[in-house]
C-alpha cells in the first residue's frame, strides 16, 4: 500500500507539464462555475422595479395625407379647344386672373345667330303690336268684330313672348362666349394643370377639370382614419404632433379640428375620419404627404411612475406574509432600505409601458416588488388552477 502511494506521489514530479495543465484546468473550472454561482440570484431574492419620477403621455396613433384647408377644381362650361394657357403648375394666382382660353370662333357665331335672331323677334313683336293698335281702334269705333281685334291681340302677345325668348338664346350665347375665357375664382396656387393647348375639352355630359387650386398653402390639414376603439379618446382642441418621411429628424404641431360623424369599414374595422389643422407657414409640407401622426389624449407632468410589469402581483403571501389579507389592487409592497413597505396607491395615467402611481407615500429610490427569484408567480399558480392540471378545464 505504501508503495502505492509513494508512485502516486512520484508521478506528478516526473510528468512537470501534464501535472500544470491540470491544475490551470482545475483553477479555470472553478473561476467559470464558481464565479457563476456566487454571482447568480440566490433563491428568495426579490425581483424589484424602479420607481421613477417624469411624464407621462397616453397617445393614440395614425397616418394621414397632408392636403390643403381648401381645394377648388376649374373647370369648363363649354367646348372647344384650347388656344392659350396662361398658368401652370406652382403659379400663384388672384381671383379673376386668367388661367386659359378657349378659341372662341363657334361661339361667337352663336352669339351673331342669336342676336339675329333677336332682331328679327323685334320686328315681328313691332308689326304685330302697329296690327293690334290698328284694330282695337277699329273695334272701338265698331268697323270690325271682336273676334278680329282679339286675334291681333294674341298675335301680339306671342310676338312679345317670342322676343323674350329670342333675348334669352341671346344672352346665353354672350355668357358662352364668356366662358371661354377660364378664371381663377379664388388667390391661391396651382397644384395641378390637367390640360394642355391645343387640346379639346367637350363640356356635353359633365363639366371637365382643367385645374385644381389650392386656396392657401399656409394652412394646411391632415384627414387621419381612427378606429371607433380609440375615437372615445379623441376631443376638438387636442394636440398633435406627427412626422413626415420628408423631414424624418423634425416633428411637425397640430391641433384637431373636427370628428366627421360619417363612419367607413375597412376590413370589418369601422374608422372615424379625424381632421387635425396644421400651420404650414414655412411651405416645408407639401400636399400628398404622408403624415405619422400621433395623438395626445392624456398627459400627466412630473408623475411617479413605474413599468406595468410592477403592478402583475395577485397578492403579498409570497413576498410579505404579515400583508398577505391585504389587496394588491390598491396597495403596493416596495423595498426601502432593504426593508419590505407597504404603502397605498391608485392608479392615474396608463400608457402602453407605464402606469402612474398616486400617492403621497411613494419616495425616491422605492423599487416595487413582484416576486422572488426561484418562486413561481400566483398568477401563473392562479393560472394553472383554473386549467387544471394537465392545463385543460377541470371536469
Amino acid at each position: 500500500m505504501l508503495n502505492k502511494i509513494k508512485q502516486f506521489l512520484s508521478w506528478p514530479l516526473r510528468h512537470k507539464w501534464w501535472s500544470l495543465l491540470i491544475i490551470i484546468c482545475v483553477a479555470l473550472g472553478f473561476v467559470i462555475f464558481g464565479g457563476t454561482t456566487k454571482n447568480a440570484g440566490k433563491k428568495g431574492e426579490f425581483v424589484t422595479v424602479d420607481v421613477t419620477r417624469g411624464d407621462l403621455e397616453q397617445v393614440v396613433s395614425a397616418t394621414g395625407e397632408i392636403m390643403p384647408l381648401n381645394t377648388v377644381s376649374v373647370g369648363s362650361q363649354v367646348s372647344g379647344t384650347i388656344e392659350e394657357i396662361y398658368a401652370d403648375y406652382n403659379s400663384q394666382v388672384k381671383q379673376g386672373d386668367i388661367l386659359l382660353k378657349i378659341e372662341p370662333s363657334v361661339l361667337k357665331s352663336s352669339v351673331t345667330e342669336a342676336g339675329a335672331a333677336l332682331d328679327s323677334a323685334k320686328s315681328q313683336r313691332n308689326l304685330a303690336k302697329s296690327d293690334y293698335v290698328r284694330d282695337k281702334s277699329l273695334y272701338a269705333e265698331g268697323f270690325i268684330a271682336r273676334a278680329e281685334m282679339e286675334k291681333s291681340q294674341s298675335q301680339y302677345e306671342q310676338a312679345e313672348a317670342a322676343v323674350i325668348r329670342a333675348q334669352s338664346q341671346y344672352d346665353k350665347a354672350v355668357t358662352n362666349l364668356g366662358y371661354a375665357t377660364i378664371t381663377s375664382p379664388v388667390d391661391g396656387t396651382v397644384i395641378s394643370r390637367k390640360v394642355d393647348k391645343g387640346q379639346t375639352v367637350a363640356a356635353s355630359f359633365q363639366t371637365p377639370d382643367l385645374f385644381e387650386i389650392a386656396e392657401d398653402l399656409t394652412k394646411m390639414q391632415i384627414e387621419t382614419a381612427v378606429s371607433e376603439a380609440d375615437i372615445g379618446m379623441i376631443k376638438q382642441g387636442q394636440s398633435v404632433t406627427f412626422t413626415v418621411d420628408a423631414y424624418s429628424g423634425d416633428k411637425f404641431q397640430g391641433i384637431v379640428r373636427q370628428i366627421r360623424l360619417s363612419p367607413t369599414t375597412s376590413s370589418n374595422v369601422v374608422v372615424y375620419t379625424v381632421v387635425i389643422d396644421v400651420d404650414n407657414s414655412d411651405l416645408r409640407l407639401m400636399p400628398g404627404m404622408t403624415a405619422f401622426v400621433t395623438i395626445i389624449v392624456n398627459r400627466a407632468e412630473d408623475a411617479w411612475k413605474a413599468q406595468n410589469s410592477a403592478f402583475l402581483l395577485r397578492s403579498f403571501e409570497n413576498v410579505a406574509p404579515e400583508a398577505s389579507g391585504i389587496s394588491t389592487s390598491d396597495h403596493l409592497a416596495v423595498l426601502r432600505d432593504k426593508k419590505i413597505v407597504i404603502i397605498p396607491y391608485k392608479k392615474g395615467l396608463v400608457t402602453a409601458t407605464e402606469t402612474e402611481i398616486i400617492s403621497n407615500k411613494v419616495q425616491s429610490g422605492d423599487k416595487i416588488i413582484v416576486g422572488r427569484i426561484g418562486q413561481e408567480s400566483s398568477a401563473r399558480k392562479s393560472t394553472r388552477r383554473n386549467n387544471g392540471p394537465m392545463g385543460g378545464r377541470p371536469m
